[in-house]
């Protein structure tokens, strides 16, 4: 492969904005392909190990690409299970972060069960930050992010620019529907977690995480009851 590396300098803002307008009927094998001859290994993929559809796609673009995943220590065991499968046998990288603060130690501060008091904090302390101090080492990441998830992903660019991070935030899939990835997944055989086929439709920390029933949106069963929606990582 031949990379086009960054140059120092650059504004990347203006190249990420261009290139979500010159990418957006691209395949998101091609924006992939883009995102590897453009920062190497400069670039991530950010799995929550709901699935490993981005990674398996950024793993033909860029093969050993680092993905990065958050160890919140709230996570389902099939969780931590699909990402040990993950590592296992995809051609990636799998790098655990994990936020400074045990479970244990996050209660002794804040008292227990502070994703229930107080959500938005847990998501700072737990999602956030970690994934803030992780990213720095790289210029440009991937997310699995798709437009029909949730009003508040309509607008999901292809290729953007996360200002709070100052880096390039790439969503290749943004414009796929779940029939999509279910034909993605099963042509390539792409590992997914099981609690997709037992109720969840979108999988989170167990304690802010249930079943969704037929008619509910995706997205419904994350922190079910409250008017949060998303976690902070993209927003």
């Amino acid at each position: 492969m031949t990379t086009t590396q960054v140059t120092e300098g650059a504004d990347l803002k203006d190249l990420a904005e261009r290139a979500g307008r010159d990418l957006e009927d691209a395949t998101a094998l091609e924006i992939l392909q883009w995102a590897a001859d453009t920062f190497g290994r400069d670039f991530c993929v950010t799995s929550s190990m709901e699935d490993a559809v981005v990674a398996h796609l950024a793993s033909r673009a860029l093969p050993g690409v680092d993905v990065v995943f958050l160890d919140t220590g709230y996570h389902f065991p099939e969780t931590i299970g699909t990402r040990d499968a993950v590592d296992a046998v995809m051609d990636v990288n799998v790098i655990t972060l994990t936020p400074r603060r045990t479970v244990a130690e996050q209660d002794a501060e804040h008292g227990p069960a502070l994703h229930d008091r107080d959500p938005d904090l847990c998501c700072a302390l737990r999602k956030v930050k970690p994934l803030e101090e992780g990213l720095a080492a790289y210029r440009a990441w991937a997310t699995g992010l798709r437009r029909d998830e949730s009003p508040t992903r309509a607008n999901t660019p292809v290729v953007g620019w996360d200002e709070k991070r100052q880096k390039v935030k790439i969503s290749p899939i943004a414009r796929w529907s779940q029939d999509d990835v279910d034909a993605y997944v099963a042509e390539h055989g792409v590992l997914t977690n099981p609690l997709l086929m037992d109720g969840y439709a979108s999988v989170g920390c167990a304690p802010c995480t249930r079943r969704v029933v037929d008619g509910e949106d995706v997205r419904a069963g994350r922190w079910a009851g409250r008017t949060k929606t998303e976690c902070g990582l993209h927003g």
